[in-house]
């Protein structure tokens, strides 16, 4: 049985790619972040509407709320992606992984001490390399703990909301071999790929996983989540380091 084929850069199957983060990166936005999981770059902006929905004001539902939205800019893939306004519907994909990023950044949000505030998340890809929606919510978790660091200091909201910090990561099944954190390549012909969602306490938000015409077992499964633990610790570490250096200059 010949060895599987190496990874780029000499990566190993538990290595995450290079991780960046750059604050302020869209400076009308209340908080944004460039994140970067190599050469996948996308820009997280966070900003915060003094409004709620009408559904809650209709309903009297205390609170706020969180809204995401995603797309891939036209130049962020190989072949230009067409924006959706040109082709008059909704893209189903970015329909999904918005309501992901929505429900993964609500699940450390308590919305009654957001007060009558909407944040919302705007994830915009300018260059995908596999793991978009990943490093969407992994971001978009930084710009939205910036933007909520200005309304405390505003003292518009007594108390910080976000009840843990939370960060996403893919694992698969490529060339017999489970890796961590696929780039395109790895991701287009991977046998199985799974994106993890988990907060910085080690609790798990989604797990999303599938096998590209063909099945995986209970133990290739177990693997894949190790893995994605594995490099989740590290993310939430690499979160926490850039936050305690952003919130020091504010």
């Amino acid at each position: 049985m010949s060895s599987p084929a190496p990874r780029a850069a000499g990566r190993k199957p538990d290595q995450l790619r290079p991780i960046s983060f750059e604050a302020n990166i869209a400076p009308h936005a209340t908080g944004s972040v460039l994140v970067s999981f190599g050469l996948t770059r996308v820009i997280c902006a966070a900003t915060i509407e003094a409004n709620v929905p009408t559904w809650m004001k209709q309903q009297k539902v205390p609170g706020g709320w969180l809204t995401a939205e995603y797309s891939m800019l036209p130049y962020s893939t190989l072949d230009r992606k067409p924006r959706e306004i040109s082709r008059g519907k909704a893209d189903g994909r970015n329909i999904e992984i918005q309501r992901l990023i929505g429900r993964s950044l609500r699940a450390v949000l308590d919305l009654k001490k957001l007060g009558q505030n909407t944040l919302w998340l705007d994830c915009d890809v300018l260059q995908a390399d596999g793991g978009t929606r990943t490093a969407s919510i992994t971001g978009a978790y930084l710009a939205a703990r910036l933007a909520i660091q200005k309304l405390l200091d505003a003292k518009k909201i007594a108390e910080n909301p976000l009840t843990d910090s939370v960060a996403a990561v893919s694992a698969g099944i490529f060339d017999g071999q489970a890796l961590l954190d696929l780039d395109y390549l790895e991701d287009k012909d991977a046998e199985v790929d799974a994106n993890i969602v988990m907060t910085g306490r080690g609790q798990f938000v989604e797990v999303q996983g599938s096998g590209e015409e063909t099945t995986f077992s209970g133990d290739q499964l177990q693997s894949l989540l190790g893995l994605a633990q594995t490099g989740l610790k590290e993310l939430a570490s690499l979160q926490s380091a850039f936050l305690a250096r952003q919130l020091l200059k504010m």
